[in-house]
């Protein structure tokens, strides 16, 4: 290519707007030139012009020519020989990145990106994304009132204190990545509280500190099973648990529940689980104990069969009539159980922090796994929670959230309690954060929950947590975090939706 010729294409390249003004010169010349020689404009071997001629032609300073050669020659687009020039020096296959682009049709554009994913991403990929439902809001049930999240109960101002007081006199350890899966005065603080509270027979050593019960579940799976071992799952199942099971490739079984909890037959027995995922003290979604009888019966089974058994204790802080339920962990005798917990519910959503109390067998692989797979951080964090706990504020805000919790359950069960008129269904709810409104096999749940998310409320089918041809039917209704003077409003509301939807 002649120097008139390339400086002509770089004017009309500048002057096109590919560039923007706000570029410094030099950045615009060389992206321009860059261009030209990717897209073999300039073939590989073509002189450059003089950065004195190039100056002129294209009305720049020639600092601005040499600073852009400078840029190429430190990429390895050109390379320069003394007293003979700038060449090109940027070789590739004929054709290589030139994409065969088809003009897209503007009406086929919403189908066209609807099957974007199914041409892009791997089956792990489609599974990570897959949605429970267009009328979903987010994947926490979230409160279901129209209103602000309230997140008023969080003492803020404490929480910026003892995050500050770990800032203000940092210890340089804690900049870095966890090594010994976590802050141990924070493990040391999660054993002493577990053992008071949930029965939990444990040494310090055996917690692991990691950023939620998802990353608990998933180093679970990738440790302790391989892809197409099977793992049973309740029926109804935790939307995230089975997810992250499905997508490490784990073939789920999906095993009912009663008013027992876990409820295997003879069938399910045969089917030989390596993990098997249960929420024995509170039943995720529908809110029932497993029994004596069951947990024996399950921790005998894993035991004979070699599987293990991941119990989430996901919010066992919050339970308002009776005594606290022991924790399946604490009745293992033989080292089956990997026990999750989590200060999402307690502290805030976005705080990211939980953990898992592995068997003692499994300590030093666990802590291993934890750091190559995930390098956990936010050790600040982790240290601003140490304090919180030891310093008695994690008890005292428990008290407080329970008593601001059990408040919104009443006036929320009261506000529904007429859609029994219609057929409905009130869950008890003895504890947790949300209650569920149970239907007759025949009633399309996912319509009642779009009929409320037209009146601005949010609420979830529960339906859509079930596995299988046969699904039971009903709203999750989440209660923590709506503000406790709106709940009486919007419950009669949305009794007056489900009402309406059952008598139709």
């Amino acid at each position: 290519m002649k120097q008139l010729n390339l400086s002509e294409w770089l004017l009309t390249q500048l002057n096109l707007g590919k560039f923007p003004a706000r570029m410094p010169n030099h950045r615009r010349v060389y992206e321009a030139i860059r261009r030209a020689i990717t897209e073999q404009v300039l073939p590989s071997g073509a002189r450059l012009p003089s950065t004195r001629s190039l100056s002129e032609d294209l009305n720049v300073s020639r600092n601005t020519i040499l600073a852009a050669f400078e840029q190429l020659l430190d990429e390895g687009y050109v390379a320069a020989q003394t007293g003979s020039g700038t060449y090109v020096n940027y070789n590739q296959p004929e054709d290589f990145g030139k994409a065969n682009h088809q003009p897209i049709n503007k009406s086929a554009g919403k189908t066209i990106l609807e099957n974007a994913a199914n041409n892009v991403l791997s089956q792990r990929g489609l599974a990570a994304i897959h949605k429970l439902g267009d009328y979903q809001f987010g994947h926490e049930v979230q409160p279901f009132t129209p209103t602000e999240d309230d997140y008023s109960r969080f003492p803020l101002a404490l929480w910026r204190r003892l995050l500050n007081r770990q800032w203000r006199a940092i210890n340089p350890t804690l900049l870095d990545s966890s090594h010994d899966g976590g802050y141990l005065p924070l493990r040391k603080a999660i054993a002493d509280y577990l053992r008071v509270s949930r029965a939990v027979n444990l040494t310090v050593d055996q917690v692991l500190i990691t950023s939620g019960t998802q990353q608990s579940i998933d180093l679970c799976a990738r440790l302790l099973a391989d892809h197409n071992d099977i793992a049973w799952v309740e029926n109804p199942c935790y939307w995230a648990a089975r997810r992250v099971l499905e997508i490490n490739g784990l073939k789920l079984h999906a095993v009912p529940v009663d008013a027992e909890g876990m409820a295997p037959s003879t069938k399910d027995f045969r089917i030989k689980p390596k993990l098997i995922y249960t929420s024995p003290s509170h039943q995720y979604p529908k809110g029932m104990v497993m029994s004596y009888g069951r947990r024996r019966l399950l921790l005998d089974y894993a035991q004979n069969s070699n599987a293990w058994i991941i119990e989430d204790d996901y919010d066992s802080e919050f339970r308002f009539e009776g005594r606290p339920i022991s924790s399946l962990q604490g009745m293992d005798t033989h080292g089956r159980v990997l026990y999750l917990g989590t200060f999402s519910k307690v502290m805030y959503p976005g705080i990211r922090l939980g953990y898992v109390v592995v068997p003692p067998q499994l300590v030093d692989d666990f802590k291993s796994g934890l750091y190559e797979l995930q390098r956990p951080g936010q050790v600040v964090i982790q240290a601003a929670m140490a304090d919180f706990i030891e310093e008695g504020h994690f008890v005292s805000h428990i008290r407080r959230l329970k008593q601001t919790y059990s408040e919104r359950r009443r006036l929320l069960q009261a506000a529904l309690a007429p859609v029994a008129e219609a057929g409905a269904r009130l869950s008890p709810v003895d504890s947790g954060l949300h209650l569920v409104v149970e239907f007759d096999a025949n009633i399309d749940d996912v319509k009642i929950a779009e009929l409320a998310a037209e009146q601005g409320l949010r609420v979830y089918p529960l339906s859509n947590y079930c596995l299988g041809e046969y699904r039971e039917k009903g709203l999750i209704i989440g209660y923590a975090y709506a503000a406790t003077e709106h709940i009486t409003h919007y419950g009669n509301v949305l009794a007056d939706v489900i009402q309406t939807a059952l008598r139709k």
